[in-house]
């Protein structure tokens, strides 16, 4: 039986893979959006303030622990395995211990709070949440919490200053697109204006700013507008970060029933990179671009704009200017996550391993190897 223990949310952003997760909210006050299947028949709400600092005080003993062992082993604060296992024959649970072993083995600098949309928590309670995680872990120079635009628009100047002053450091907003037709059709529940609006705001308040955005949203019929209108509100806003995270269709999640039903026509791995390029062509910003996901068809699409712009065009160009059989295959293998990038497709050896995964879809799937590629990119949601 465990020692003591704390909640634990279901997803984090990939950037927060060594962060102290700290649940504040449980699911997603909105819940609705077309491509989400994460919190489908789970109910909203906010964690009182004493199970949150009930949850930090677990985390705090668990990482004396740690570290006591650590050092007790001489392994002068090393996570290794060895430490990892005197926590759990102590009575820790291995989820808890392998969370916090993370966190220290990343240098215990960066914190991430779950769940979906943290600024609905009363402000004061937020601040007071802050604050506490902040004492428990003196470390940490950074922390982190998804939130919603809408949310974002109805938090007054002096709430988000306050926040802001009490340790919330950077912001995860979901743009996914600037087109109102796009949002409206995935049910994003907020139009481009009032993404512009609170992401000025966001800025204003001294967040760091990280919004998402989704190429292939729009399908093959809003595909430019897509790409257009998201450059518009980016160029609007000028986020610090741009993140990448190319659509997907679970078969859980709404959108993925529209695809199944004939009612929305997915853009090709094809039609995605020339979207891109579309998008790169007109952004005005001073943005990163971060390409940080699985799903995303190049890892290696990151750079800081406008600086990098010519670089990454000449990322995208390439891979439109080859044969589209090796392009096909690239595509399979890159899902099948047999080839890491396009510069590996230069090597004779991944290059025919992806041109044979290509051959035995083919004869698995005929036709219907398109569909058999977006659902070995489905798998990764």
């Amino acid at each position: 039986m465990a020692v003591a223990s704390f909640e634990l949310g279901p997803i984090r952003p990939p950037s927060e893979a060594r962060s102290l997760l700290l649940r504040v909210t449980r699911n997603c006050p909105w819940n609705r959006c077309a491509f989400c299947p994460v919190y489908r028949g789970e109910r909203f709400s906010i964690r009182v303030l004493p199970e949150v600092l009930a949850d930090l005080a677990a985390m705090r003993a668990l990482a004396d622990a740690l570290r006591e062992a650590s050092s007790r082993l001489g392994l002068c604060g090393s996570m290794a395995p060895a430490v990892l296992r005197e926590a759990a024959l102590a009575g820790w649970a291995p989820w808890a211990v392998a969370q916090l072993g993370l966190f220290l083995d990343g240098g215990g600098r960066h914190a991430f709070l779950q769940d979906a949309n943290n600024l609905v928590v009363p402000p004061r309670d937020l601040c007071r949440e802050l604050e506490a995680l902040r004492a428990a872990f003196p470390t940490i120079d950074r922390v982190t919490s998804y939130a919603r635009a809408h949310t974002l628009t109805r938090r007054s100047e002096e709430e988000l200053r306050a926040i802001r002053a009490a340790g919330l450091t950077r912001l995860h907003v979901g743009l996914e697109s600037g087109s109102d037709r796009v949002l409206e059709r995935v049910r994003k529940g907020v139009g481009s204006a009032r993404q512009i609006e609170a992401g000025l705001r966001a800025k204003a308040a001294g967040f760091e700013l990280s919004l998402y955005l989704m190429p292939g949203l729009g399908g093959r019929e809003l595909s430019r507008e897509h790409a257009l209108e998201s450059a518009r509100v980016l160029s609007a806003i000028d986020p610090h970060v741009i993140r990448l995270r190319t659509v997907a269709y679970p078969e859980d999640a709404p959108l993925g029933a529209a695809v199944a039903a004939g009612e929305h026509v997915p853009l090709d791995d094809v039609g995605i990179v020339e979207e891109l390029r579309l998008l790169l062509e007109h952004l005005e910003v001073t943005s990163a671009l971060r390409s940080d996901h699985v799903l995303n068809l190049f890892p290696e699409l990151e750079g800081q704009l406008p600086g990098d712009r010519p670089r990454l065009l000449a990322l995208l160009d390439r891979f439109l200017a080859l044969e589209p059989r090796l392009r096909r295959a690239f595509v399979a293998a890159r899902r099948a996550r047999r080839i890491a990038s396009l510069d590996e497709l230069d090597e004779p050896g991944p290059r025919a391993s992806a041109l044979a995964l290509l051959e035995k879809l083919e004869a698995i799937h005929g036709d219907a190897i398109d569909v058999a590629i977006r659902e070995l990119a489905a798998r990764y949601i």
